[in-house]
């Protein structure tokens, strides 16, 4: 397995819009045209509920560590941030949408930390969680999960590339924030609810 196929491969699969896919499958709409826009897991989930925004974040998590811990294992642990990397970009601008705009990347972040730095992974997921649960604001809750990475990756003594990653990471779930931290300024950005959201 080399490591251009790997990067090849988890571009391809970060391209999977599963948030897009499951609601046109099982709701016959477009994610993308009811509540945020967004097709990652927390708009689907704020709008259709736990059945199908769960399954969402697991298809995205494991979209970014496939391709990473394939990258460990069988090239290097550099090829696996590669290949993960690539995973969050095909997220971003995915393939099977036609480049158009996708998520965020958070969930698939978390897959490929989980690849190549476990106990970084967990110790985002630990912030993560609480502040969603203090807050109940999932932009929050990403945001400072996105900055605990590096810091996470020094703390417990990762190679220098996992710390670069972490911190590159964290700078692209800021940025892609940006409209998250103006409406959290301007305070209407929405809180989450466990309850699925009422539609017209």
């Amino acid at each position: 397995m080399t490591l251009a196929g790997l990067i090849l491969f988890g571009y391809l699969l970060g391209s999977c819009p599963w948030g897009y896919w499951l609601v046109r499958v099982f709701k016959h709409q477009d994610i993308r045209k009811v509540g945020s826009g967004n097709i990652g897991a927390t708009n689907v989930w704020r709008t259709y509920g736990w059945r199908l925004g769960l399954p969402v974040v697991v298809l995205d998590v494991l979209k970014g560590f496939v391709p990473a811990l394939l990258g460990v294992v069988y090239v290097s642990h550099l090829a696996g941030i590669l290949a993960g990397a690539a995973a969050m970009l095909g997220h971003f601008r995915p393939l099977f949408l036609r480049f158009a705009k996708g998520g965020k990347m958070v969930a698939t972040c978390g897959g490929v930390m989980f690849g190549v730095a476990p106990w970084v992974a967990l110790t985002a997921g630990v912030v993560w969680l609480a502040a969603f649960l203090l807050f109940r604001y999932a932009s929050v809750a990403s945001i400072l999960a996105g900055i605990a990475l590096p810091v996470a990756a020094a703390a417990f003594g990762y190679p220098t590339s996992v710390v670069v990653f972490g911190a590159l990471a964290a700078l692209a779930i800021l940025y892609l924030h940006r409209g998250n931290l103006g409406r959290l300024r301007a305070g209407t950005e929405h809180r989450f609810h466990f309850r699925r959201a009422a539609r017209a």
